[in-house]
């Protein structure tokens, strides 16, 4: 029979998987948003922030109670610990997705920008599969698809490392859409920066599974860690 510990760490767990999912659909709505152009879809992101925002305390919240109470040891402190951390990494995803969702209400209001200036629709795919990864690493305790999710941060660095030589040359090319390509940085920006934090999420994976502290390392490629 489960001891009660063992029933807060899977309520805990249960409470951030659901804190993944609003986060997930954040991301999806804010891309979508952007892509179509959807400002009632961007809307909807917007507001949905505040369910994010309050779950995330409703979790900090139950780890607090779950370290003062039970007081865990070993790999039940590790997993509360990073639960705390994972907590905290969701809820700025949703932050991001919030402010991709206001470019997309901006860029909405605009005459349509020529040609987007880098793939957008590769690097939000990137970053939706190493979210998702990440999350599934999670609910598996699996390191090894936690390490996957390096390599895909790679891609997504690269791609938005190449947007700025683009962008530029397109601001001379389109002078009066400087505006839009503007925005589009931002956009880019905040897609790289869900992308450190899907990374980070997933080095807290390897730390609750392995007791082992990568957030300052490089992960090693999968086939490395075998």
């Amino acid at each position: 029979m489960p001891t009660h510990l063992q029933r807060q760490l899977d309520k805990l767990k249960r409470s951030l998987l659901s804190l993944g999912t609003l986060v997930e659909e954040a991301v999806d709505g804010a891309i979508r948003a952007i892509q179509s152009r959807d400002v009632t879809l961007a809307e909807e992101v917007i507001a949905g922030d505040a369910a994010i925002d309050q779950l995330e305390i409703d979790v900090e919240e139950e780890c607090l109670h779950t370290l003062a109470l039970h007081q865990p040891v070993a790999f039940d402190l590790r997993f509360v610990v990073a639960v705390l951390k994972i907590n905290n990494d969701l809820e700025r995803i949703g932050d991001l997705a919030v402010n991709a969702a206001q470019q997309a209400q901006f860029l909405a209001s605009c005459a349509m920008v020529d040609r987007v200036p880098f793939n957008l629709g590769r690097m939000s795919e990137l970053v939706q599969q190493m979210l998702s990864k990440s999350l599934d690493a999670l609910v598996n305790l699996d390191p090894e698809l936690a390490r996957e999710v390096r390599t895909l941060d790679d891609t997504v660095d690269s791609i938005h490392r190449d947007m700025y030589d683009r962008i530029s040359d397109s601001m001379r090319k389109n002078q009066d859409q400087i505006e839009q390509m503007v925005h589009l940085i931002n956009v880019s920006r905040q897609l790289e920066r869900m992308a450190d934090h899907a990374v980070n999420i997933a080095k807290d994976v390897i730390y609750m599974a392995e007791g082992d502290i990568v957030r300052h390392r490089k992960l090693p490629p999968r086939e490395a860690s075998a």
